[in-house]
């Protein structure tokens, strides 16, 4: 026997073997981030206001606090992964709950999310200091981000960036929530500042995916378009 036909085959190169996953498209990230600000902010939003109307203040915050915790409970019997998101509104609808229902004060319901509003855009602003500002520390929810990719010069800015965003809008929200609930009856109240506050939010998406999309394009995380 030859010592060419007893030698054993050539093995393949481990990078030839291994198929790593592709990067999740633009369009599944967007999705992934509407349904998670749906499910964090609109639906709660939407399920106190429908029960206000039917049922008065005090069953529409048990209610809604009852949505979160449902959902919350779904997500984990069905396996899913639990939004970062939802797990915050979920803490603090159960503060705010139990403070209003302890003092019998609707009113210091109302005011607690303003008050978060500024205390969450404050930590927002505080991350900044830090070597992981808050944004990062969230951007496992929308896309896959591993140490490497965090570490690049454009992610790492574009993650600064986006922090000083939301800080700047929570900031904003807190503002105008203080005023509107010092100014206005309860059946305007609700209404005015669940739409100021979607449309801000949802404004604030847009802007986040617009431009966490223009550093992807760069990074050559997404695809670029293709002119037809």
């Amino acid at each position: 026997m030859s010592l060419l036909a007893a030698a054993p085959a050539p093995i393949p190169p481990i990078a030839a073997s291994i198929h790593l996953p592709a990067p999740p498209r633009l369009g599944a990230v967007a999705r992934r981030a509407g349904l998670n600000l749906t499910i964090g902010c609109v639906v709660p939003a939407t399920v106190f206001y429908a029960v206000f109307h039917v049922a008065g203040v005090w069953t529409a915050i048990v209610a809604t606090l009852g949505w979160s915790y449902g959902t919350l409970a779904w997500r984990a019997l069905s396996g899913r992964r639990t939004p970062g998101l939802l797990v915050l509104t979920t803490a603090v609808l159960t503060g705010r709950t139990a403070l209003a229902l302890l003092t019998d004060s609707a009113f210091l319901y109302f005011l607690q999310p303003i008050i978060v509003d500024a205390v969450i855009g404050s930590v927002f602003l505080l991350s900044l200091r830090t070597g992981r500002p808050l944004v990062a520390r969230l951007a496992g929810d929308f896309y896959p981000v591993d140490d490497e990719l965090a570490a690049r010069p454009r992610i790492r800015a574009l993650f600064r960036g986006l922090t000083l965003l939301w800080a700047a809008l929570w900031l904003t929200k807190g503002t105008f929530g203080i005023w509107l609930l010092l100014t206005q009856p309860l059946d305007v109240f609700i209404p005015v500042k669940a739409v100021v506050v979607l449309a801000v939010n949802a404004g604030a998406m847009v802007t986040t995916i617009a431009a966490a999309a223009y550093v992807g394009r760069r990074e050559g995380l997404v695809p670029a378009r293709t002119r037809q």
